[in-house]
């Protein structure tokens, strides 16, 4: 029994992260997870997201001084974060295998990869007239049923 609810937990956290393009938090995650599943604990949130992470199900992100985020595409592509309400998005460019050629010639590296993380403000931030000097880094995406909270919202949060 216990395998069968840890699988049912594992799958549901799989499906909440491939619900959406905004690179959920473990939080997030947690908070849409406990509506099917109140019992559900944020300790098995974060293991379950690691062991997805770790079996290439998932891709566990990190940046400086933000939580981490979850994309289900595992695939080469850069990312790009809204300063003002902490969004992050896939951005639709090509991956440049050229950066990694130069760097390894330029330091005498073996260059394993790259990532790359473009910075701005969001088009809904920019309409609301949120600066990147906001502190909104606890927006966690898709709010109440999938619909994305305004930057307004963000910074009530």
């Amino acid at each position: 029994m216990l395998d069968r609810r840890h699988t049912r937990q594992r799958e549901l956290i799989l499906q909440l992260v491939r619900s959406t393009m905004d690179h959920p938090t473990a939080e997030w995650v947690y908070r849409q997870a406990r509506r099917r599943l109140p019992h559900l604990s944020l300790g098995t949130v974060y293991r379950n997201l690691r062991r997805l992470a770790e079996e290439g199900f998932i891709r566990e992100m990190h940046s400086g001084g933000h939580p981490a985020r979850f994309d289900c595409n595992t695939g080469r592509h850069y990312h790009i974060r809204c300063l003002g309400c902490a969004r992050v998005n896939d951005l639709p460019i090509s991956v440049d295998p050229r950066l990694e050629e130069e760097a390894g010639r330029a330091m005498n590296y073996r260059v394993l990869g790259h990532q790359v993380e473009v910075q701005g403000l969001c088009p809904l931030c920019q309409a609301e007239g949120i600066s990147a000097d906001n502190d909104s880094r606890s927006m966690q995406p898709g709010a109440e049923e999938g619909a994305r909270p305004t930057a307004k919202e963000a910074r009530t949060r």
